[in-house]
């Protein structure tokens, strides 16, 4: 991870100590880690509609085209595919790189950007 000191600022910032964040920065971070923390500890094997909304919300927000090219986006793309396939076995590779992605993400949105709750998400 390229940036490990910047997200731990992030998370620090606004994550908060159980639920969903209020701001994108803060869900963004919070999403990664909790999908890490399914794939490491548990094999995936709690993964649910509420991991894929994660999953989505992460695609849908890091696929911003003005802040990634296209080989990013692709490398997003791949990522997320590969921490949501249970049969692949759990390495910190992909959630590094989406990490370091995030991170490049709230650079580019350096303000606060409100996230409405999804009572759908895992808390």
């Amino acid at each position: 991870m390229k940036h490990a000191e910047e997200a731990g600022r992030i998370w620090r910032t606004y994550v908060p100590k159980r639920g969903q964040a209020d701001t994108v920065q803060g869900e963004l971070i919070r999403a990664v880690e909790k999908l890490r923390d399914e794939a490491g500890r548990n094999g995936n094997i709690n993964w649910d509609d509420g991991f894929e909304r994660l999953v989505l919300f992460l695609q849908r927000t890091l696929s911003d085209p003005q802040v990634f090219d296209a080989s990013a986006a692709h490398e997003i793309t791949d990522d997320l595919t590969q921490i949501s396939n249970p049969d692949i076995p759990a390495n910190d590779e992909p959630f590094d790189r989406l990490t370091d992605r995030l991170v490049e993400w709230c650079r580019q949105h350096p303000e606060p950007v409100a996230h409405p709750h999804d009572p759908h998400l895992h808390r």
